[in-house]
């Protein structure tokens, strides 16, 4: 929008029901590739279980990680099979 129309950020935020702060907010998420890729060799290699007998493998290689996370990192990787 700001290219085509030549608008500056705020006058596009508010075009777009934005708060400017939306705009130049920064992800504080972790990176959590390792984990996912992790997560994804365990779904392949043992196909008949599922996130919470993942979670318990992980937790058996000293991961500190809830069954939440795992739950939607799972959800994840078996989209992507």
């Amino acid at each position: 929008m700001q290219e085509r129309f030549k608008v500056s950020v705020r006058r596009s935020c508010r075009l777009a029901l934005l708060r400017p702060s939306v705009w130049y907010a920064k992800s504080e998420a972790r990176d959590q590739s390792a984990l996912r890729l992790h997560i994804r060799e365990i779904a392949m290699d043992r196909p008949r279980f599922g996130y919470l007998r993942v979670l318990v493998m992980l937790k058996g290689e000293a991961w500190e990680i809830g069954k939440k996370r795992v739950y939607r990192l799972y959800l994840l990787c078996s989209n992507d099979l």
